[in-house]
């Protein structure tokens, strides 16, 4: 059910962006899909805390649906964490750590790359002086931010738009590092393996 309200939010938000023109019914009834899903969390978040017994260490302890519930064009998350439910009750065989670690990480990359290029192309495309015009424009800005290459051609220029990318660089470096240390983590164990399998004096 989440992971089908994660989707719903990210398809009726990228109409409401990309769409403009469309009647008003249709903006209306994006908007109300996308507040049904805030919603859902919501209610979903408080019943879980309120079964969990644990009071405020519940927050600390589910910090991702905290930040979620918070900032609801990370919703998307969500379906990161259910695919790993559903492998698991379906018995499908689960990637090794370093496997679903990077598998994740660029699930996510791709996840919240899309949703960054939206929020930030919806607050420049008419701002004076915009550098993203377009959407294509966005992307290319948000791909730029998200590999730490920032080329600079393409910038933010409202308030809203560069608080967004902050959070853009902010998981850029944190998704890099996590890719770049399971990868090295991954060939450490490679060579430790094929220095234990050669024959002793080799």
């Amino acid at each position: 059910m989440l992971a089908v309200a994660s989707m719903a939010f990210l398809v009726a938000y990228a109409v409401r962006v990309l769409v403009p023109d469309l009647p008003q019914a249709a903006l209306d009834l994006c908007l109300a899909v996308t507040m049904a899903a805030w919603a859902l969390f919501a209610v979903d978040y408080a019943v879980r805390w309120r079964l969990s017994g644990q009071g405020r260490r519940f927050v600390r302890r589910h910090l991702l649906d905290t930040v979620v519930l918070i900032l609801p064009l990370l919703r998307p998350l969500r379906i990161v964490k259910v695919y790993e439910t559903v492998q698991r009750r379906h018995g499908q065989p689960r990637l090794p750590l370093h496997g679903r670690v990077m598998a994740y990480s660029g699930l996510s990359t791709l996840l919240l790359g899309f949703t960054g290029a939206l929020a930030v192309f919806q607050q420049e495309r008419d701002a004076p002086g915009t550098t993203m015009p377009t959407f294509g424009d966005a992307v290319w800005w948000t791909c730029a931010t998200l590999t730490t290459v920032g080329y600079g051609d393409v910038a933010p220029v409202t308030p809203l738009g560069r608080l967004i990318a902050v959070g853009v660089m902010m998981i850029g470096l944190a998704l890099l590092a996590a890719v770049t240390g399971t990868f090295a983590s991954w060939l450490l164990q490679v060579f430790a393996r094929e220095d234990d399998e050669r024959p002793p004096g080799s």
